[in-house]
């Protein structure tokens, strides 16, 4: 006989029946042997050492630094680098957002369009200067592609400059919404050459004179997550901290597809960490003499808020397969995260809903995942954009002006 809330004390309960396999259709079982036991390995490291630290934190809105250590010894600085699956690569970046949103999102840009950039369009130099630092979170990198004026339509309304010189480039303008811009020791500052017009990636130590950044407060979500507002004022740089892949947006524009892809799999793995919170405090929590666990209206949540986990987790295995045989396109990524952020949406209002008065306290979890789940339906793309983008691919008419 399977025990119940009511057979066995709250403690005991959750001892005999811990957090189930969220991946009850089993998309993980399509791993290695290796693969599948490492991910668990991973799965228990963020479970025991990440996720019951970081809601201070996020409270707070201040990164924990502390950790960077741990998240290197588990490989997470070099997940790109580590030869594995992209199930694998998916699946744990499923994990880490189930764990904590805001750490998903430094380890995410940190491999895909960090570690995956300079690895594949840097320099030999580049590599060689940054790699090995960027592996073991000695080095961190910040993405600055996004515009105070320029976000949707930043590929045709990008303005930041770059000027060549004799000696090298100067870059002039602004970012925003630049994630771990506070404190990165560079950033990957996409500039327009004023001479081609074409869009280019430098390398900017952000120690250089003329840079200065500011952290934005005050967000709803993914407070952990330092953004900032990045400015360049006439900040020279030598010639090769042009990054010679990146030469024009179109170079760059396959890892912004992986990066679509790669929320995705945030869009599952907020859904694991949804359902996490709102199993524990329906099992956890009394009224009427019960506890939630047996209400009716509570299953059918808990049973929605899964439903919408495992279609997310299937759809990504599936995105998984195209990026393993090289057929990925941007439309596909789009669509796949407007569907799991939208589907991530409304598990969390499920969860919030479920928790009643406590879920709009962050130290249920449940309020902090709502507010999460949001920058996640409106980051890398809003919900609309991506939309359109799907809209374009199968009607073969563009809504875009």
């Amino acid at each position: 006989m399977n025990p119940t809330p009511d057979s066995l004390s709250t403690s005991d309960f959750l001892s005999a029946v811990p957090y189930p396999a969220v991946d009850i259709l089993g998309v993980a079982d399509r791993l290695s042997d290796d693969e599948r036991a490492r991910l668990q390995q991973i799965h228990e490291f963020l479970q025991s050492e990440i996720r019951p630290q970081v809601t201070d934190h996020w409270d707070r809105e201040e990164f924990p630094f502390d950790l960077l250590g741990k998240l290197a010894e588990h490989g997470l600085g070099e997940i790109e680098l580590s030869g594995t699956s992209r199930l694998f690569r998916g699946l744990v970046y499923a994990e880490i957002t189930r764990a904590d949103v805001s750490l998903s999102a430094l380890v995410g840009i940190h491999n895909e369009l960090i570690v995956g950039v300079i690895n594949e369009l840097g320099s030999e130099e580049q590599r060689a200067q940054w790699l090995d630092k960027l592996r073991r979170f000695e080095a961190i990198g910040a993405f600055a592609l996004t515009e105070p004026e320029h976000g949707s339509d930043i590929a045709g309304g990008l303005s930041t400059t770059a000027t060549r010189t004799d000696n090298g480039w100067i870059i002039d303008g602004a970012k925003r919404w630049i994630g771990a811009g506070t404190f990165a020791d560079f950033a990957i500052v996409f500039s327009r050459d004023v001479a081609d017009e074409q869009v280019k990636g430098f390398l900017v130590e952000l120690d250089r004179d003329g840079v200065s950044t500011e952290k934005i407060s005050g967000k709803l979500g993914l407070r952990i997550m330092q953004n900032a507002d990045m400015r360049f004022e006439q900040v020279e740089i030598p010639a090769e901290n042009l990054i010679p892949g990146a030469a024009s947006f179109a170079n760059t524009n396959e890892f912004l597809c992986s990066s679509r892809a790669w929320v995705g799999w945030q869009g599952a793995g907020i859904q694991l960490g949804i359902f996490d919170a709102a199993r524990r405090y329906a099992i956890t929590r009394q009224q009427f003499g019960r506890p939630l666990a047996r209400f009716q209206l509570v299953q059918e949540q808990l049973s929605r808020i899964l439903g919408n986990a495992s279609a997310s987790l299937s759809m990504m295995a599936q995105v998984a397969f195209q990026q393993e045989h090289g057929g990925l396109e941007m439309p596909h990524a789009a669509l796949a995260k407007a569907t799991t952020t939208r589907l991530a949406r409304e598990s969390a209002a499920a969860g919030r809903d479920l928790g009643g008065g406590n879920g709009v306290l962050s130290e249920h979890e449940l309020a902090k995942l709502f507010a999460d789940a949001e920058i996640l339906f409106t980051y890398e793309g809003t919900y609309n954009i991506n939309s359109l983008i799907v809209g374009r691919a199968v009607t073969g008419v563009s809504s875009f002006v």
